[in-house]
């Protein structure tokens, strides 16, 4: 059976020695959250994760969800008392609005906690996960009253929250969508459609569902520019804010999945079901889009949880498992064979996903500090440059970590050889689990579009050459320190890489927009090598600084060097790889007639 342990002291150094937590206390809401409260929340975050969450994390993949006749799902066995302990614990609201009952603490630490829970058990943690995203939504483009009426019991964890976007015939595109929204006269709409993979759509867990739907009100413009957005309630709230009467949505099948079984993946059928207005008419994917960004890093984070929970259990295994001898001679002469980790290949797979591990989760938090400083900074400028720079690197982050997080898991699925591709080591559930990571929430090649057709040229590509500046500049601030040297010399290449790319598109893609398209996955690529090399020269510095400081941290920091260090050796050089491929354009990629593929 597998095993995980929430990362917690590697968050913690990353917080106090790396981003310097102590920083941000002037924010609101970071004055509650001092480095004692913050460690003590994130134990008991990582008790919930390892003790409760965990446990039911394969049994819930075997069994799966249940629909019966009536449309009512059940989940798996002892979800209904994980999802107990987690409103109990307070989980949900952790960085909600505290006006609707919500703790106000930083979202860093909600960004912190949901990779802790998903690295547990993902298919449990998408119900909350969603919660959230929809809480963020409602409270920035609802009414007052809808707020009043539905936050509280959603930040409760009473009440939860789906996204309801795609349908049969349109994903991506959600211009062709055909759901419609018709005024009933009393201030709500009839919604009328079919939605599909609709995950948590229904399920056993809260006494109420409160779906947030696209649809297009009758009569408006076609194309995005005439969808709007509505909650539309499983049950309709009555007066006292109390669910009511049965509203006309249902869920008309179960999914059949490659992965995430204990998560209910709904297609969802609206029958006249009575929705109420989020925000303007015609400016629904304005309100969406919140919950889509924040989704988006919460499916990053996913894969950097299936990535984490994947290498435990290898290293666990590689330790363990007694398999030929050293090539450069008996390691372990008293045993009838040595550990896999004398292994070069074995420890190449191993480093490979460490070292992507790691870097990843600096990035999230500092992401995420920087949309903690975008939505709490008193200084407008300084809220603007924290929400440009997150913009800029939530498409990064999503495509790159979850690719990445799936290679990861199959990577670590092969340490295990044939047991690996076994059912009860687990390892093949973190595979299928991180599979739809790269799908969901836009496939990746959205997000490589979306970075170079928006986020680069956005105000004339301010938010990418002030990345560039913070990059270059720590470089230059560092690059004479002797032991910092191993960390920065790749990363000044990466960059020089990204710059050069980012140049060419900027001489090609215009005339030729194809050419954009045909190098933005691989740009993607290479922005995301730049960003986590950033990243390890930050922890390496504060690294460096912590074994000078403590010796007996020295062989965790000496193991955290060693592991950047192969990052700049090994990984960092694909950067020249992806520039190669960028500069090739699309000349070659479109000329293949349709009909001969």
């Amino acid at each position: 059976m597998p095993t995980y342990q929430a990362p917690t002291g590697d968050v913690l150094f990353l917080l106090n020695d790396v981003f310097h937590w102590e920083r941000y206390a002037n924010l609101p809401g970071f004055a509650d959250a001092s480095p004692d409260v913050v460690e003590a929340i994130l134990v008991e975050g990582a008790k919930l994760a390892d003790e409760i969450l965990q446990p039911v994390n394969q049994s819930g993949d075997r069994e799966g969800c249940t629909r019966h006749e009536d449309g009512s799902v059940t989940t798996p066995k002892g979800f209904k008392e994980a999802y107990k302990a987690y409103v109990e614990g307070g989980w949900i609201g952790i960085s909600a609005d505290p006006e609707y009952g919500g703790q106000g603490l930083p979202y860093t630490l909600a960004a912190i906690l949901n990779e802790f829970h998903a690295g547990a058990n993902m298919a449990f943690t998408m119900y909350p996960g969603l919660t959230q995203t929809a809480i963020a939504a409602i409270n920035t483009h609802a009414s007052a009253e809808l707020k009043r009426l539905y936050l509280p019991k959603m930040i409760e964890g009473a009440w939860s929250g789906t996204m309801n976007l795609t349908e049969p015939h349109c994903g991506t595109d959600l211009g062709l969508l055909k759901t419609k929204a018709a005024p009933n006269g009393d201030g709500s709409y009839a919604i009328t459609g079919q939605k599909i993979f609709i995950s948590a759509g229904e399920q056993d867990l809260t006494e109420n569902i409160v779906h947030l739907v696209l649809a297009r009100i009758e009569g408006a413009p076609a194309g995005t520019r005439g969808i709007s957005l509505f909650i539309v309630p499983k049950f309709i709230p009555d007066s006292n804010g109390k669910p009511g009467k049965r509203n006309a949505v249902s869920c008309g099948a179960l999914e059949h999945k490659m992965g995430i079984h204990g998560n209910s993946t709904c297609v969802m059928n609206h029958d006249g079901a009575q929705g109420w207005l989020v925000g303007e008419a015609n400016r629904g994917l304005n309100a969406m889009f919140v919950m889509m960004n924040e989704a988006r890093l919460g499916v990053a984070n996913q894969g950097l949880s299936q990535s984490e929970a994947s290498y435990q259990n290898a290293v666990v295994y590689a330790r363990e498992r007694l398999q030929g001898r050293s090539l450069s001679g008996a390691k372990q002469p008293d045993k009838p064979a040595d550990s896999l980790m004398v292994h070069p290949d074995i420890r190449r797979m191993l480093l490979e996903i460490r070292s992507f591990n790691e870097a990843a989760r600096a990035l999230m938090i500092y992401s995420t500090l920087k949309a903690d400083v975008a939505h709490r900074a008193a200084d407008e400028k300084e809220r603007k440059e924290a929400d440009e720079a997150l913009s800029l690197l939530t498409p990064v982050m999503k495509g790159v970590f979850t690719d990445r997080g799936f290679d990861n898991a199959v990577k670590a699925q092969q340490v295990f050889g044939g047991h690996g591709y076994i059912g009860e080591w687990g390892m093949e559930q973190f595979v299928r689990d991180a599979r739809i990571a790269m799908i969901y929430e836009g496939a990746n090649g959205i997000q490589a579009l979306d970075l170079v057709g928006r986020k680069l040229p956005k105000d004339a590509g301010k938010a990418v050459m002030n990345f560039f500046n913070e990059v270059g500049g720590y470089i230059k601030e560092n690059e004479a320190d002797e032991a910092m040297k191993p960390y920065l010399g790749s990363l000044k290449t990466g960059l020089g890489h990204l710059q050069q790319g980012t140049m060419w598109f900027m001489q090609n893609a215009m005339a030729k927009p194809d050419n954009a398209g045909a190098g933005s996955y691989d740009y993607m690529h290479m922005f995301g090598l730049v960003a986590l090399g950033y990243m390890w020269a930050k922890i390496a510095k504060a690294a460096l600084a912590k074994k000078a400081a403590d010796a007996s941290q020295a062989a965790a920091m000496d193991a955290k060097l060693i592991a950047g260090k192969f990052f700049m050796e090994r990984v960092m050089p694909e950067t020249a790889a992806h520039l190669v491929r960028i500069s090739t354009g699309a000349d070659t990629m479109m000329s293949m007639p349709a009909d001969a593929f």
